[in-house]
This record gives structure tokens, C-alpha cells and sequence, in this order.
């Protein structure tokens, strides 16, 4: 009888916990934050696998959600191919294929012919309005009809607006707030750009900094909301509606800046591996102007530095994947934001992605285990850990739905913790 008022326990819990769908690169709120509640922190053999398949391989482009369906992109006979895919089943609802699949060097454990190049896609892709936007390597954005995959439109942006790709070509994922797509990579005076997601018209250009592999990220900062990118030259605040450059702050790049600007409150942080380490500034406004000026800076990449994991923000705190090519390796760890002191730090866990769900840490190593953890200042306190995936794993776990998405080089799952399944 226990056992029984227990699992009905978990059922109705599970039915009244809400939902929300991922319908973007690091969730709705362009903050790595889900809304959802944890019916149960405590996993003992790990959550039920719902489904998990090789059926959409190479990539770290990460998951999004849509009501009964799941999309990402992957790499199949030389091209980057967009997926929908049933939420329920692992099964593919349609597909459309988009640009090679190819970044300029072999990578892997075999050349860029047979889709190893690179290890395939890195853009996300972004739901709005019943389209799928998303981005090629060659910076080709595309708007397909969420429940068909039909062209409505498409962009070529570095041909259209005389951009130049980054080495190891785009990893950007379009950003969608306001009734408007925000995307770097064209040239002078078009550099940072907005664009309408009906038609793909521009709104709005600005500046002439080089593209890197960041997608921006927006938020109100001292009541003015704002795109912050993270270029060649360094962060650079642009008013959202207007497109009007607000403030900037010049960061050294190297090779490669990958990782999404983190906004707290008036304080944006910054990182990059290659030896270029990380800066948090203080955005100010007064007389009618915005100004940035750096509260720390931190050279290299031994202590405080993220290679493209990028970290998400609590409480006064960043909780991320900092380090350099550290494979399996690599800490997690917890670093104060308004000083760029490490208070605490995990090994084993490489350049993975974490993003926060219920006040904790849920975390993707790089080799495949999905773990659950305290985000808290105090210690590195382990809750739940399964091992989900083979294969290379850099992409963001995502939580939507009671359920959490990720993703391999190899496969991809999707993990039900909502407690329906106790409850059959």
C-alpha cells in the first residue's frame, strides 16, 4: 500500500510541475536557465531513457523544443542537415539539408570528406513562431516551417552583406527576442546586424568588427535593453531596437572566442582559451552614456578560462566548464563573479556544458555522463550521476518537459525525470 500511495504521489507531482519548451541556445531567457522543477534529485540508477539513437551524428549543435518535438543539426553525405524529431519516440519527423559540412581542417579521426572535419555542425537551432531558424557554417541563415521543414526563406549573409567567416567557419546560433533575429558576421556598418524573422529584411546594421564563434546574448542593463556581442575586437553593447552602439570594452582574441557573453545585473563577463583568459567589467550609464570599465582581468587560461563551455550565473557566482584542452580532465567549478576568485573546483568533467535547473547544476561531461549537483558556493556537492553517451560530448544538456536532451558525436538521448514513468 505504501509503495503504491508513493508512485501516485509521484504521478500527480509530475502533473502539476509546468513545462516549457527550449526554444533557444542556452533556453528561452538567453541565460542557460530552465524554469523547470526537479521532481527528484536523488537519480540511483539514473533516470529512464526514453530513447536514445546514432541515427543523427557529428555535431555540438545542442537541443531545442517545441511542444512534441525536439530539433538540433547534424552531418549526413557532406552536408549539415536540420532535424525535427519526435520527442517522444527518437524518430525523425522531417529534415532539410543546408550548406557542407565542412570547417577547414580535418579534426577527429578522419578528414572533412567523410563529414569528420570539424566533428560536424555547431549552430543551434532557434524556434519562434512556428519557424525553425538556424544557421549554417557558411553563415546561410535559414527559416523552415517548423511542422514541415519547407524553405520559407533563407540568407546569405557573409555574400548579401560582404562578411568574412571565421577560422573553423560559424558556430553561432541566431538570437530571437523583440521581433528580431540578432546575428553577427556581415562586413563594415553591418558587422552586428537585426533582422525581421517574417522576411529576413534587415532592420538594422552596425559596426565593423570581425565575427568569432559567440552567439550574443540580450538583457536590460540600467533600464536600456541591449545585444551584447562578443567580436574580434571585444564585447560591444548595441541598443536592441535601435541598433545604436552603446558601450565596448576591448578584449584581446585568439584563434578562437567562442563562448556567450554573461550578463548579471550591470556586469558582463568574458573568456577565452588560447592563452586569453577572462574579464568581467562594469557597464555604467550616467549623463546620457554608457560606459564599460574592467573590474578584473585574469591572462591565460590556468585558473579562470572557458575554451567555448560557456558558464551560467547564480547568486553572485559562475558555475561552468574553465579550462583549456583538458579532455576528460578539465574541472567544474565555481568562480565569484565580481572578483574572479575560484571558490571551488571539481576535475573530470573536460569541456562539457552545464546549464541551471531548480537552483542546481546539471551538467554534461565530455565523455557522456549527464550530473547533477549543488550550485551553491559553499562545496562541490554531487547529487546524481548516469553515464548516457559514447562519443565526443561538447554540446549543452537541455531540460524541457520533464525531460533532458543531449547529445554525442555519435548519439543522442532524451532522459525522462519528470516521475511519469514511476507511475506506470
Amino acid at each position: 500500500m505504501k509503495r503504491i500511495i508513493f508512485t501516485l504521489t509521484i504521478a500527480a507531482l509530475a502533473q502539476s510541475l509546468p513545462a516549457h519548451d527550449w526554444t533557444q541556445y542556452r533556453g528561452p531567457n538567453h541565460n542557460g536557465h530552465s524554469h523547470e522543477k526537479l521532481p527528484s534529485k536523488r537519480w540511483g540508477t539514473g533516470p529512464t531513457v526514453l530513447w536514445k539513437s546514432d541515427k543523427y551524428p557529428l555535431g555540438f549543435a545542442s537541443f531545442t523544443t517545441s511542444g512534441d518535438q525536439c530539433f538540433t543539426v547534424c552531418a549526413r553525405d557532406g552536408k549539415e542537415v536540420v532535424v525535427a524529431i519526435n520527442a517522444n519516440s527518437g524518430k525523425e519527423n522531417w529534415s532539410y539539408t543546408m550548406t557542407p559540412a565542412e570547417y577547414g581542417h580535418t579534426g577527429g579521426n578522419a578528414g572533412a570528406r567523410n563529414n569528420q572535419g570539424g566533428d560536424g555542425p555547431r549552430s543551434t537551432p532557434t524556434i519562434h513562431g512556428g519557424k525553425v531558424y538556424v544557421t549554417s557554417a557558411d553563415v546561410v541563415l535559414y527559416c523552415l516551417d517548423e511542422n514541415t521543414g519547407r524553405l520559407e526563406w533563407k540568407k546569405d549573409i557573409l555574400n548579401e552583406f560582404n562578411g568574412e567567416n571565421i577560422r573553423w567557419k560559424n558556430a553561432a546560433s541566431p538570437l530571437i527576442a523583440d521581433g528580431r533575429i540578432y546575428l553577427a558576421g556581415g562586413g563594415k556598418g553591418k558587422a552586428m546586424m537585426a533582422l525581421n524573422p517574417k522576411t529576413g529584411a534587415l532592420i538594422w546594421g552596425t559596426g565593423s568588427d570581425k565575427m568569432t564563434h559567440s552567439t550574443p546574448t540580450i538583457a536590460s542593463i540600467h533600464g536600456v535593453k541591449q545585444v551584447v556581442f562578443f567580436t574580434q575586437t571585444g564585447l560591444v553593447g548595441v541598443d536592441a531596437a535601435k541598433g545604436t552602439e552603446l558601450w565596448r570594452y576591448n578584449f584581446k582574441f585568439s584563434i578562437s572566442t567562442a563562448i556567450s557573453p554573461i550578463v548579471a545585473g550591470d556586469i558582463v563577463y568574458c573568456s577565452a582559451g588560447y592563452n586569453v583568459g577572462s574579464a568581467a567589467v562594469k557597464v555604467s550609464h550616467a549623463g546620457g552614456k554608457f560606459s564599460a570599465e574592467e573590474m578584473w582581468r585574469v591572462h591565460g587560461h590556468k585558473n579562470v578560462a572557458n575554451h567555448w563551455s560557456t558558464p551560467v550565473y547564480k547568486d553572485g557566482y559562475l558555475y561552468g566548464m574553465f579550462s583549456f584542452k583538458k579532455y576528460g580532465t578539465g574541472p567544474l567549478k565555481c568562480v565569484e563573479l565580481k572578483t574572479g576568485k575560484v571558490v571551488w573546483s571539481k576535475e573530470g568533467f573536460g569541456p562539457g556544458n552545464c546549464i541551471i535547473a531548480d537552483g542546481h547544476i546539471l551538467a554534461l561531461s565530455d565523455d557522456g555522463h549527464v550530473v547533477l549537483a549543488e550550485a551553491s558556493p559553499a562545496r562541490y556537492r554531487e547529487l546524481s550521476r548516469v553515464k548516457v553517451l559514447k562519443g565526443k560530448c561538447w554540446t549543452t544538456p537541455i531540460l524541457s518537459n520533464g525531460r533532458i536532451y543531449v547529445r554525442s558525436t555519435k548519439e543522442a538521448a532524451c532522459l525522462d525525470i519528470s516521475g511519469r514513468e514511476a507511475a506506470r
